[in-house]
């Protein structure tokens, strides 16, 4: 059991000393950080000298800040399948167990010293149809194969679908084990997979999403479609890295401590910690023009750790780009984030009361364009070799009423 961890903001910055005592964890930082003026969690840990408590159980009693950097859904099914194949009884692991695993490996910039690593069993080059198969058997309980090598390639990651953190080529030929240093011509990317509830062209739609996103003015990272021998696997390079360089990310769930499990935030709540975290109201704008986006193309599975923010060297923030924007129904058919306390049934009137309240000029002109983009939603399924019947499904069942 890790009951003390050295916690670095780069390679050779450290932040501060976490530990565990009688199941209460404590922070303090460094002193020579205190003295850069860098807040990476001003909210719920903000910049000053002396002993931290958490006394906030939402992620078990660990603040937002480190809770981003551990794996949720499938990177937490592979750390535990991994331990009980070791005979370790995963509700033994304690919060800084697992953030010890996570190591240098996790999302964002933060690292963990001392690391639990498992032994580099990946070979350079990927077969992605032969990890979706084992991860398919995984989440099924079926199998383990591969499961030492889906925890290095995938351990780290979030969300609930499998997925693989790997380094893409830059002509899009190549994938290759996610190494800690990038080789030359090559990028990080994360590679999703299609869960059990998935359909068999999740990989297209959300391709096609993302490339009616960019087209509409949302700001996304890159995005591709790999093509397996029976399969198409979405692809998306990580705004978290730039070369070997890390950029410190920060959840919206992570930021105000809310269990993103539950439908307690409003995007009224999103733009205002926006224009607050950034001081910019072109960040506020992203914000909006993004909810505009996901109640036109009901995605309604826009919770809180769906949105994030991005902190520069200087201690700048601004809006991450937009990810796990896809079709969705939702946790009771509605949208995790509500609109204005409208969460079932949200439409223009809703999306006015918060462009209103937070002065965003021009409103209508954005939606329009939004709009107008969507009701294209052919070329982009047609780019994303999605079948005639599911695009035509999408576009009748779901866009078109939700433009009425």
């Amino acid at each position: 059991m890790i009951n003390k961890l050295t916690v670095f903001l780069t390679k050779t910055q450290k932040l501060g000393t976490l530990a565990t005592k009688n199941k209460k964890i404590y922070f303090e930082y460094d002193r020579e950080f205190i003295k850069t003026g860098i807040e990476i969690s001003p909210y719920k840990l903000p910049l000053k000298a002396g002993l931290f408590e958490c006394n906030d159980d939402t992620f078990d009693n660990l603040w937002g800040v480190f809770n981003d950097s551990l794996p949720d859904g499938w990177g937490r099914l592979l750390i535990d399948r991994y331990f009980i194949s070791k005979g370790v009884n995963p509700s033994s692991l304690t919060p800084l167990d697992r953030l010890s695993y996570s190591g240098s490996s996790g999302m964002g910039a933060l690292s963990y010293e001392p690391e639990i690593s498992v032994d580099d069993v990946c070979e350079k080059s990927i077969n992605l149809d032969n990890l979706f198969v084992s991860s398919q058997e995984i989440l099924q309980g079926q199998s383990e194969e591969l499961l030492e090598e889906l925890l290095k390639l995938g351990g780290s990651s979030g969300g609930a679908r499998p997925k693989v953190l790997v380094q893409i080529s830059d002509d899009k030929k190549q994938v290759i084990y996610n190494a800690h240093k990038l080789q030359d011509g090559f990028s990080y990317w994360m590679v999703k997979f299609a869960s059990s509830h998935d359909d068999i062209e999740i990989g297209s739609i959300e391709y096609a999403y993302s490339l009616m996103a960019k087209e509409a003015g949302i700001n996304m990272s890159e995005t591709t479609l790999l093509t397996g021998k029976k399969r198409k696997y979405f692809a998306v390079k990580r705004f978290d890295r730039d070369g070997d360089t890390k950029i410190h990310m920060h959840s919206f769930a992570g930021l105000v401590h809310s269990d993103f499990r539950y439908p307690t935030l409003d995007y009224d709540d999103l733009l205002s910690l926006t224009l607050h975290l950034t001081k910019d109201m072109q960040e506020v704008k992203k914000v909006f023009r993004l909810a505009v986006f996901n109640l036109f193309t009901h995605n309604r599975d826009d919770h809180a750790k769906n949105f994030s923010f991005l902190m520069d060297e200087q201690g700048v923030w601004s809006f991450a780009p937009a990810y796990d924007v896809v079709f969705s129904y939702g946790v009771g058919a509605e949208h995790s984030m509500l609109y204005m306390g409208e969460g079932k049934n949200p439409n223009v009137k809703h999306l006015l009361e918060l462009a209103k309240r937070h002065n965003i000029k021009k409103a209508n002109i954005i939606i329009e364009e939004v709009q107008n983009v969507i009701l294209r939603w052919g070329e982009f399924s047609d780019i994303a070799k999605l079948s005639k019947k599911m695009s035509a499904q999408i576009y009748k069942e779901f866009l078109i009423n939700s433009l009425i």
